[in-house]
């Protein structure tokens, strides 16, 4: 692939921007300026420079961002900035969307990616992809309440009842709840349904991927691919 070919792909830019840039003398490969935009790279595995920082090459982007509160999983945010203002330009213009949506106080793990079947694979109620959240409440949780949410909940939109996979309290007014689904403000309306309210809502995990600890809100990371997310299998 021309080196130019490949900065294109990445979201550096029209074609001819690209060309610009190496042009220019911005563009290092193995710590070296190259300047021909026709150069023969092969992509497997390159790291390329661009302005002095290295960027990976991924024929499909997979990212994971620590969502902080007060950001909008939307490109066409209403009230709040889009999540999509925490990645760098050329992610923004690869398109990265959400994988899911986290609501605009709701913080924690966002998987963002631009490979559509990732997004149906990760998405679709067939797979039961576990989704793990805790939750802050208002008034104290009760065995009643966690016995509901786990034999499960009638939402106002749903005739059949709806239950965790897995719910556990973590303390006096916390509890931790396992979803194989994604409905509309799920997390919220179940425990409403329950008896108690939510005031804060954290996702740590999704499928087999925690979190990182040392991953403070707005960071973003790559992964490397569905298997960080749904395992080997």
């Amino acid at each position: 692939m021309k080196l130019s070919q490949v900065l294109f792909s990445q979201g550096f830019g029209a074609r001819r921007e690209c060309e610009g840039l190496i042009l220019s003398g911005h563009v290092t490969l193995n710590g070296a300026v190259c300047d021909d935009p026709w150069f023969e790279v092969d992509p497997e595995g390159l790291m390329f420079g661009v302005r002095g920082e290295l960027w990976p090459y991924r024929a499909k982007a997979l990212v994971l961002l620590n969502k902080p509160t007060g950001y909008e999983c939307s490109q066409k945010p209403k009230h709040h900035p889009s999540v999509m203002s925490l990645l760098p330009l050329p992610l923004r213009v690869r398109g990265l969307q959400p994988v899911g949506r986290l609501d605009e106080d709701t913080t924690g793990l966002l998987l963002m990616t631009d490979d559509g079947a990732l997004i149906h694979r990760l998405t679709s109620p067939k797979k039961h992809v576990p989704k793990v959240y805790e939750i802050q409440t208002i008034d104290p949780v009760t065995e009643s309440q966690i016995d509901q949410l786990r034999q499960g909940v009638v939402l106002h939109d749903d005739p059949l009842p709806v239950r965790a996979a897995d719910c556990e309290q973590t303390g006096e007014h916390a509890l931790r709840m396992t979803l194989l689904e994604g409905k509309y403000h799920q997390v919220k309306r179940m425990v409403a349904a329950a008896g108690n309210t939510v005031n804060g809502l954290h996702r740590s995990r999704y499928g087999v991927l925690a979190l990182p600890d040392d991953m403070k809100p707005g960071q973003w990371r790559w992964l490397s691919g569905a298997e960080a997310v749904l395992g080997s299998g």
